[in-house]
């Protein structure tokens, strides 16, 4: 195995100047779709290379139930760096499991909860769910079985904004149903339980998303400026959203990176191209190569790691 089962670990580090700037290069839609793939294939060869390093710690156990010759004093010698880190992988792993199993948890029980508090949908209504409530907010509610997705609005909210702003506000949330911008938000979230190294990815989709929803809102709308307007208005009404983006996308939630300035001067600047190239940056070209390179090599170190894992073991278990 060697140090290939270790590259997957510290690899995700490639990832990190891509993220930022795909943000400021990108087309939003783009940047999501990118960034989202990046985070995920890293994630799961990280931890693909965690379990690796379990089954050699496992196999150091006594008592463990995988076979007496996986633990043999030749078995040992031909992995013998990975004695010690395999008894921390273990460790490791399984905080990784829990961390991940509770964000899907969480993230199932919220939407439910969420569905269960909006009055039923009936034949007609369409998607939109106005809530009389003296609190302005909206997000968008992903479909669960047996429902649709649907935009839900305050009272409070919609006497804020004017007309415009309204069609504004409820095309933005409609997009990030129609772009399911909560399985990007979920799979970066998760990506980022796994290897901690991801956080500035998960961060940089949880703008591109919003981005994405705004530019997606312009085009319904026809205004950029309108959805610039209704983005500051909702900014400076919402609450903080305790269930987070990678549960309910808020339309205009505050965060720490404070996105609304940004999301706000890139609608008042020309709509963004939705073409690849020519690239318009040499460093987003330079970030985009270190990336897919730290990709390619976390796949393929993982591969190698698991074949060679794989090829002892085999060899130390009587058939």
């Amino acid at each position: 195995m060697g140090v290939f089962v270790y590259l997957p670990l510290v690899l995700p580090l490639t990832a990190l100047p891509m993220a930022r700037l795909a943000e400021q290069h990108l087309h939003p839609r783009s940047a999501t779709r990118l960034l989202a793939a990046v985070g995920s294939t890293l994630a799961l060869c990280s931890t693909l290379c965690l379990a690796l390093l379990m089954v050699v710690g496992t196999a150091q156990l006594p008592g463990n139930p995988l076979p007496d010759g996986w633990s043999d004093p030749e078995v040992r010698a031909a992995v013998p760096y990975e004695e010690k880190a395999g008894l921390i992988a273990i460790v490791v792993l399984g905080a990784v499991l829990t961390a991940c199993g509770s964000t899907l948890l969480r993230h199932v029980r919220t939407r439910i909860r969420a569905a269960r508090a909006l009055p039923p949908q009936r034949a007609g209504d369409g998607d939109l769910a106005v809530v009389p409530s003296p609190d302005p907010y909206a997000y968008a509610l992903p479909g669960t079985p047996g429902r649709d997705g649907r935009v839900v609005v305050s009272s409070a909210m919609l006497e804020c904004l004017d007309a415009r702003e309204r069609r504004a506000l409820v095309a933005h949330e409609r997009a990030h149903l129609t772009g399911r911008h909560h399985r990007y938000l979920l799979a970066t979230q998760l990506a980022a339980r796994a290897n901690p190294f991801l956080l500035p990815l998960r961060t940089a989709v949880a703008y591109s998303t919003e981005r994405w929803a705004d530019e997606e809102a312009a085009y319904a709308v026809g205004s950029r400026r309108a959805v610039a307007t209704a983005v500051c208005k909702a900014a400076l009404l919402s609450p903080r959203h305790e269930t987070g983006p990678a549960v309910l996308p808020a339309f205009a939630a505050p965060s720490p990176a404070g996105p609304v300035p940004r999301r706000v001067a890139a609608l008042l600047d020309p709509e963004p191209s939705a073409g690849l190239w020519p690239p318009r940056s040499a460093h987003l070209v330079l970030a985009a190569v270190t990336a897919t390179v730290g990709t390619a090599a976390s796949a393929l170190s993982s591969l190698s790691a698991t074949v060679a894992l794989v090829g002892i073991l085999h060899a130390a278990t009587p058939l």
